[in-house]
């Protein structure tokens, strides 16, 4: 047995994957969470938009303004949370776009292994560095100027608009929550990869799954 089998085999005895799928499990339950609220959230869209058309027509018959550009701006940072909360979720089911004419022939270990390198090598470090470009412009967002010192957080321009510091603190969220999907998916591809086939199941059954069935 070679050496570097040896320190693989020390490195990630039974009890650490065990340890490790408890901590996938865990973010796995956030995620199913935010994109239960994801769902909910396309519901209130469509009815606050459903709204702001109906007053803009009823208001020009009679005369009056029913509605306001901060009914019009919460439209659309409902329609920003929807992906914000929903991208961890849509990882952990599978329901991303995949071209795999090839893929879908691979045996179960094969298709972890190549999902475990995509992972690691470019979906973790993307949200890595999503999370760097965007901090600075949150905080600048919240007040923050060059010197150190804090004034009031950034307001939509528009009459009545709504404050954007808010929504854009959601894109933390957002690269937190993908990062953190992201590491229980590379977590499960590994504990495939050491021969947990009920793990390759799980995922299968998760990927025929309709999202928020």
């Amino acid at each position: 047995m070679s050496l570097k089998s040896l320190t693989m085999r020390s490195l990630l005895k039974p009890s650490h994957i065990r340890a490790l799928l408890k901590l996938s499990q865990a973010i796995d339950t956030v995620s199913d969470t935010a994109g239960r609220l994801s769902g909910w959230i396309v519901i209130l869209t469509i009815a606050v938009g459903f709204y702001n058309v109906t007053v803009r027509y009823l208001g020009r018959l009679i005369g009056l303004k029913l509605s306001s550009n901060a009914l019009i701006e919460v439209q659309w940072y409902l329609f920003s949370l929807m992906f914000f909360l929903g991208f961890a979720y849509i990882l952990k089911q599978a329901a991303n776009v995949r071209v795999d004419f090839l893929y879908a022939s691979w045996s179960a270990k094969r298709r972890a292994l190549v999902d475990f390198l995509g992972t690691v090598l470019f979906l973790i470090p993307f949200c890595v560095l999503g999370l760097w470009v965007s901090f600075n412009p949150v905080l600048q967002s919240w007040g923050l100027l060059p010197d150190g010192t804090w004034s009031s957080w950034e307001v939509s321009s528009d009459a009545d608009g709504l404050p954007r510091a808010p929504i854009k603190t959601m894109l933390i969220v957002a690269f937190v929550t993908l990062l953190a999907q992201a590491i229980s998916q590379a977590i499960k591809y590994l504990a495939i990869l050491k021969g947990y086939t009920q793990v390759a199941q799980t995922l299968q059954e998760q990927a025929n799954q309709l999202p928020l069935e």
